[in-house]
């Protein structure tokens, strides 16, 4: 009796892989983790301080001026002096008796681009939005004309907490 080998053909053909569970995962995991991706920017502040070589203070103080944001309303200082305190009405804060007051700061002092935003604890982050705009920029109005012009007050804006 003769033993029969089981060999395999060599012509049979081999099973395919089905790829199609794997790519119905991948065509909802895609643009899912897109969605969900956090992008973020990263900024590099700059700082400049002052080392112990550079000598004596300089002669003329620097301006500084600072916009503190508390609850019951808003003071505007300029090297320690309360130039102006501006109490809330209705329950908001006078951003426009503010603007008046930035806008004659900065004709005192045309060549100062920085500025402080110091603020209470529970003050919310839309209102530090709101003073910041007021205090970098205002919209002018144009000598006999119906149309404003935007003009840069304070650009360099940092942050803080209020004393």
């Amino acid at each position: 009796m003769r033993r029969r080998h089981h060999y395999r053909r060599r012509g049979a053909e081999q099973a395919e892989l089905d790829m199609t569970t794997f790519l119905n995962l991948m065509v909802v995991l895609v643009p899912f983790l897109l969605i969900t991706a956090v992008f973020s920017r990263i900024t590099v502040v700059e700082l400049s301080l002052p080392s112990a070589a550079d000598g004596a203070a300089a002669a003329e103080p620097a301006v500084r001026v600072e916009v503190t944001v508390r609850e019951s309303g808003l003071m505007l200082a300029d090297n320690d002096a309360v130039i102006a305190k501006i109490p809330k009405v209705d329950g908001a804060y006078d951003l426009d008796e503010l603007l008046e007051h930035v806008v004659a700061l900065k004709r005192r002092y045309p060549d100062h681009d920085s500025a402080s935003v110091l603020l209470e604890p529970d003050i919310e982050y839309d209102h530090l939005i709101q003073v910041m705009d007021v205090v970098r920029s205002a919209e002018i109005p144009v000598d006999g004309q119906p149309e404003f012009t935007r003009v840069a007050l304070f650009t360099d804006i940092s942050i803080g907490d209020a004393p």
